[in-house]
């Protein structure tokens, strides 16, 4: 967007900004349009707040900072008196409730009457005022706002020649622009700008290849590849520029995650958190590569964004979350679109269950192991096991994460890969009040008649790699677990109790 904004401003000489660029060949193009027109740049991405008054400060400000790029027109002689006195009181943060709501008109009527041609508007993310608005509770007092704001501005406006407008959510039906004509929606779905909305593999070729980073193609396919706009696969911008810039520097570093800290990753949290969705079921299979039938409505209002399944599904596929694979009966098959998004879902997951695990009393559960009840623990574990997301496709890792993580936080000290012995157990929990420790070695089955088995070989691994020895001066009670897995199922094993 701002791209757009700088090849149109009429107050800019891009042409070394665009020199050897591809829309510089066009001539045609650059001189009809290359710095002809008066342009008004406007983002809405910083507008929230935790109440709609902290909001509206920030809506202030943001049409304090149109008037500071704009100052010139303060002093124009073609604009009307009446206009400019407004506009000092905006550029102050002195105007009235109705004079804010009417600025962005009234500053496209002042910029028409300035250069003698209609202004071209350019509002990025219009819709992050409502989504932080319908987060935090004063959604139509923002919707107001937001529809006077920019309603008017694009009503049959003499002063404005077109409108470029970005959000997640499609805009003719959010109820803002009511009254407002010949929008054009390009979506996700849509075809016709679809390869314009990302880097194309070709792209990302010359890029890595410009750069001397060839050999990175597939880690960078891997992580930040898989977008489907259309019948376009896409990488995401963002993604690729950053993980390039920090190979520069560093050729050994790993992809990361640069979409984080981005976007708004409560979305995903806002199904787990749903009793009333079957949703994890579906969570599991997409985290192990597959895909989810769904329908898709892009014709959705923020205030009913959580009113069903299918809504949800809806913007978890428009912000990016998950993209399609293909359609069949109306529905659009769903899927992670690559390593990166897969993180974000799994992080999500391990948050949410931690605060389950909080709230959770755990005394049984403890009480089984203390007690070396190993029928009741492999009962209880299993029980929890199953009301929750697996997010590894059932690797050791995400049962050793799930263990720990259930055992940790209840006034105990839990040790994770430490080493003891000749050796590192998964797992020791230490109740130094009552002088007793628990010490645990896990395993990842291959199937459930082998749990046994595993179990043994748990055992075994204790005794053999001596790891009760550094306890036996310092516990009075010792108990060794062996701990097997596989899938939803859970077998805890005791050693015989050591009495040092």
């Amino acid at each position: 967007m701002s791209m757009l904004a700088d090849f149109l401003d009429i107050r800019m000489d891009s042409r070394k900004l665009f020199e050897g660029l591809y829309i510089s060949e066009n001539r045609r193009i650059c001189k009809q349009w290359m710095n002809q027109r008066p342009v008004l740049f406007v983002t809405l991405k910083n507008i929230n707040g935790l109440d709609f008054a902290s909001a509206y400060g920030a809506f202030q400000t943001m049409v304090s900072d149109l008037c500071v790029a704009h100052a010139y027109l303060a002093d124009s002689r073609m604009a009307d008196e009446t206009d400019r006195a407004v506009f000092r009181r905006l550029k102050k943060r002195e105007g009235t409730e109705t004079e804010t709501k009417e600025a962005l008109y009234m500053i496209l009527r002042m910029m028409k009457m300035h250069y003698e041609k209609p202004a071209v508007l350019i509002m990025d993310e219009y819709d992050v005022p409502l989504a932080n608005a319908n987060e935090q509770g004063y959604y139509i007092q923002m919707l107001d706002l937001v529809r006077a704001f920019a309603g008017k501005a694009l009503k049959t406006n003499e002063f404005l020649e077109f409108a470029v407008i970005t959000g997640c959510l499609r805009i003719a039906k959010e109820s803002i622009f009511t009254g407002a004509n010949n929008f054009i929606s390009n979506s996700v779905s849509k075809t016709e700008y679809s390869r314009y909305f990302g880097f194309t593999e070709e792209e990302v070729w010359k890029l890595l290849q410009d750069a001397g980073l060839e050999e990175h193609a597939e880690s960078i396919r891997s992580w930040y590849d898989g977008y489907r706009f259309g019948k376009s696969s896409l990488y995401c911008p963002w993604d690729v520029l950053n993980h390039i810039r920090v190979l520069q520097t560093d050729p050994y570093a790993e992809p990361e995650n640069y979409w984080r800290n981005r976007s708004h990753n409560g979305i995903i949290r806002s199904f787990i958190d749903r009793d009333d969705l079957a949703v994890h079921d579906k969570f599991e299979y997409l985290l192990s590569g597959g895909c989810v039938q769904e329908q898709i409505l892009e014709d959705m209002t923020y205030d009913t964004l959580h009113s069903s399944e299918a809504n949800l599904w809806s913007i978890l596929y428009l912000t990016g979350y998950l993209t399609q694979d293909g359609s069949e009966n109306g529905d659009i098959s769903l899927k992670i679109p690559n390593e990166e998004i897969k993180t974000i879902f799994a992080d999500t997951i391990a948050e949410w269950f931690k605060d389950e695990v909080g709230r959770m009393d755990r005394r049984a559960l403890f009480d089984a192991f203390w007690s070396g009840n190993e029928i009741e623990a492999t009962n209880l574990v299993t029980d929890i096991l199953f009301d929750t997301i697996s997010y590894f496709e059932y690797r050791e890792d995400f049962y050793h994460a799930f263990l720990a993580g259930l055992l940790a936080g209840a006034g105990y000290a839990v040790e994770s890969n430490r080493e003891y012995g000749s050796g590192r157990p998964d797992l020791v929990i230490c109740d130094r009040k009552r002088r007793r420790v628990i010490l645990i070695e896990l395993k990842h089955s291959g199937s459930k008649s082998q749990m046994v088995q595993d179990c043994e070989t748990a055992l075994q691994q204790i005794g053999d790699r001596q790891y009760v020895h550094r306890f036996l001066k310092e516990f009075q009670t010792i108990f060794c677990f062996g701990v097997a897995f596989y899938k939803k199922k859970c077998l805890v094993r005791k050693m015989d109790e050591v009495v040092p």
